[in-house]
């Protein structure tokens, strides 16, 4: 295989940035894209259309009339509408009205049938167009079905002959867990239950994530450290053995950030732009967000701010032990941007009623809010119980915010424990995941904030930092080539060849 070739590469993803978005997912694959386009390959995304997607606001145009697409025994039309990611990335989606024209995107009784329908019809619609794909790189549990298809229902079709998957996971604790049933409807009924010695969970139900992990050519998840873990019981969430028997094609490939979106100094959301030649300007950002946030203007007091599902995953357990003596004893402010369980919904509102020259909290969705805080507050706090990958971290060091961060997954990867004695680092990190942890490496940064000399160079460091797409989309396009040369018995995969996920710089 010429590693030169230009690639043919469709992927699949159940959301796509800035079409629809629950997650981090819809970011990457709203991104990646475009950073392969300017690799040169002809890069086209797939998904389906749901109701929140307007034609009009998209500028949608009709790409295929209706055509069949087979489900279960029978077959269901659709037809295909066009959008574009950024100039030139065309995204195609799949239209049918009784699967996608809902308010939300998932939790429906049908969202397995959903996913497989939009699967097969982005197969479907490459034979439409007569465009064969080198590469189907599908994302997450919604598209697991498609590694499996093509050892199975596509196996002996010539269309299909040289294209190769990749199988990203981006969180491994959604699986995508369905009955017998669901087989049936993906066609590949006569196969069965996956059986595998040591997760006997596996032979019982459909477990979307663990086909695609099998089926796939090369398996990837989104930072060097998240590859190790998953390989542990601790964090491989009932998949480990199966991901162990995979280690030889699994890699961890960061992921990146649309700079070009996410840029301090052109952000139409923020009070004042600045870059690293102004960072004196990002005071008018911090004035802004505590006036905004019903705080005192105090530049001398360190502002944390945190944008987050509110989750027990997130490290929202840790942040709920050490809430009051951290408002209590540690001279700081805090806003949170978010939403998510009841409990901490409940528990924030007390604290903002206890504290409320210290706190604010905004419990909701809000994009624009979000660049305000990552570019006024001081610090900004992600205790993860784990993450795969983590992108607030990234923007906020691109928007001057310094992380403090659990050590754990992508965040791992991304930010380097400040050391007084040495000035190196980029952020503030601890490794236990302990409330006493937390509350220490709270009391550290906040410490650190009062040297001024040190705090800007920490600032810096992080701005100056590349965390765009570039060099994350050329270790997916080598991801490509070693896929197709696996499939075609090539080359044996070797993850230390191209993506070592230990050692020194990783």
């Amino acid at each position: 295989m010429n590693a030169q070739k230009p690639l043919k590469i469709l992927q699949l993803s159940a959301e796509v940035v800035p079409f629809a978005k629950t997650g981090g997912l819809a970011d990457v694959v709203g991104s990646l894209p475009k950073a392969l386009k300017q690799l040169g390959h002809d890069v086209r995304v797939v998904m389906p259309r749901y109701g929140r997607v307007g034609i009009k606001k998209f500028g949608l145009k009709k790409k295929l009339a209706r055509f069949p697409v087979p489900l279960g025994e029978s077959e269901e039309p659709t037809a295909i509408l066009e959008g574009t990611i950024g100039d030139d990335v065309p995204v195609y989606f799949v239209e049918n009205a009784r699967l996608y024209d809902r308010d939300g995107i998932y939790m429906y009784p049908d969202d397995a049938e959903r996913f497989i329908f939009f699967c097969r019809a982005g197969l479907e619609l490459c034979k439409q167009m007569d465009w064969r794909p080198d590469i189907l790189h599908c994302h997450d549990w919604h598209t697991a079905m498609v590694p499996n298809w093509m050892k199975t229902v596509y196996k002996d079709d010539p269309f299909f002959a040289q294209t190769a998957t990749v199988y990203t996971i981006h969180n491994l604790a959604y699986q995508g867990i369905f009955g017998y049933r669901v087989l049936e409807i993906a066609g590949v009924a006569e196969h069965g239950f996956i059986v595998h010695p040591d997760t006997a969970d596996l032979n019982q139900v459909v477990d979307f994530m663990a086909r695609g992990i099998l089926f796939a050519d090369m398996v990837n998840t989104v930072s060097e450290t998240y590859a190790q873990e998953i390989l542990t019981p601790q964090y491989g969430e009932g998949l480990d053995p199966l991901l162990r028997d995979r280690s030889d094609r699994l890699f961890g490939i960061l992921n990146g950030i649309d700079t070009e979106v996410l840029n301090p100094a052109t952000d139409p959301h923020i009070a004042m732009n600045f870059d690293v030649n102004t960072l004196e300007r990002r005071g008018v950002n911090k004035a802004a967000l505590q006036a905004e946030v019903g705080l005192p203007e105090r530049p001398d007091v360190p502002l944390i701010g945190i944008i987050s599902r509110l989750a027990d995953q997130k490290g929202f357990d840790l942040i709920s032990a050490i809430a009051d003596p951290l408002m209590k004893h540690v001279e700081c402010q805090f806003v949170l941007l978010g939403t998510g369980d009841q409990k901490y919904h409940d528990m924030f509102e007390r604290l903002v009623k206890r504290y409320p020259n210290k706190m604010g909290i905004f419990l909701t969705f809000n994009t624009p809010l979000g660049q305000r805080i990552y570019a006024g507050s001081d610090m900004f706090l992600m205790p993860s119980r784990f993450e795969p990958c983590g992108l607030g971290q990234l923007i906020s060091m691109r928007y001057g915010s310094v992380p403090v961060v659990r050590a754990t997954g992508g965040l791992a990867d991304t930010v380097e424990d400040y050391d007084p004695r040495t000035g190196e680092g980029n952020g503030f990190s601890f490794e236990a995941y302990d409330a006493m942890a937390l509350y220490t490496v709270l009391v550290r940064a906040t410490e650190t904030y009062k040297h001024g000399d040190v705090w800007r160079q920490l600032t810096l460091r992080g701005m100056e930092a590349d965390h765009s797409w570039t060099a994350s989309a050329r270790k997916y396009a080598d991801l490509y080539y070693r896929a197709l040369a696996t499939r075609t018995g090539e080359h044996a995969p070797d993850e230390r060849d191209v993506f070592p996920t230990s050692g020194p710089g990783v």
